[in-house]
């Protein structure tokens, strides 16, 4: 009976001992991804590449004039969509790193700043909510309104459909005017896609190329598969006006019936994930 006690004790304390190894492990693996995201900020830092961005940002706010697309005035907020497995995926990581330099040249606060991504992990949840980010509650499926506020949506290589549906639920000048895209490039989008299918499933960003305002991220060979395609786009509002009227009495919501390639994960088809509490914006 004694030695069945002692056995027993001596299960339960590895017991304790395996949850405290898990717990370091744990502990280790988000002290190896918030490190891992220093190394990739100092790399876009010494590489020249995020300063040379910054000064696209810089330029972009001086031309079209209308207010600056990323310049001074109310306080911005900021949605990021398909971030992606930074904590596996270097891309994904340079990627954040420099939606982190954006919010400090901004002086947008990690609070003000909401991410949404069905492919996160635990530890990537965890390494968010350790930077003081935000998690939308919900897949949105782009469809964010900005609600009066200027808004810089970060949506590096993520499917037409979000952007389509983002426009579509800020489909008006006060609203478009207040947003800036950093994202997929519209005028690629325009060359790559046929125009009727363009007009077809994508008709919103269709009916936005007059409107818009588009400037490239500068190329930088180590940086061409991840920032590639990448544009800041906004939507100067007298050129917004100069539009038809026409342009903004349809405001059907997109269904893509008819699309055979839908590049987002719809509502409800994300796979079961928990993590940190998902906060409103």
């Amino acid at each position: 009976m004694a030695a069945a006690a002692a056995a027993g004790g001596w299960r339960a304390a590895s017991g304790r001992r395996r949850r405290r190894r898990a717990k370091e492990k744990e502990e280790d693996g988000g002290a190896a991804v918030l490190r891992r995201l220093r190394d990739a900020r100092d790399e876009l830092l010494s590489s020249g590449f995020w300063a040379a961005s910054a000064g696209v940002c810089r330029a972009a706010a001086g031309r079209g004039g209308g207010r600056e697309p990323l310049g001074s005035g109310p306080a911005w907020r900021c949605v990021c969509y398909g971030l992606g497995r930074f904590a596996a995926c270097p891309a994904a990581r340079l990627q954040l790193a420099f939606l982190l330099l954006l919010l400090e040249m901004l002086a947008v606060p990690p609070s003000s700043c909401f991410l949404f991504d069905p492919a996160f992990s635990e530890l990537e949840l965890a390494a968010l909510e350790a930077l003081g980010l935000r998690l939308l509650p919900e897949n949105e499926e782009g469809k964010h309104s900005v609600n009066g506020s200027p808004t810089l949506f970060y949506m590096v290589h993520c499917g037409k459909a979000l952007y389509n549906n983002l426009l579509w639920r800020n489909w008006s000048v006060h609203a478009l005017s207040n947003m800036v895209i950093i994202g997929n490039s519209f005028k690629g989008i325009e060359e790559r896609l046929l125009s009727r299918i363009l007009e077809r499933d994508y008709s919103y960003i269709a009916k936005i190329l007059k409107g818009v305002e588009e400037v490239a991220l500068p190329a930088h060979p180590r940086y061409s598969d991840t920032f590639n395609d990448t544009s800041i786009h906004w939507f100067p509002a007298h050129k917004l006006e100069r539009l038809s009227a026409e342009v903004w009495e349809f405001v059907e919501e997109p269904t893509y019936e008819e699309c055979d390639d839908l590049e987002i994960i719809r509502k409800g088809e994300e796979g079961s994930q928990h993590g940190p509490a998902p906060v409103q914006p």
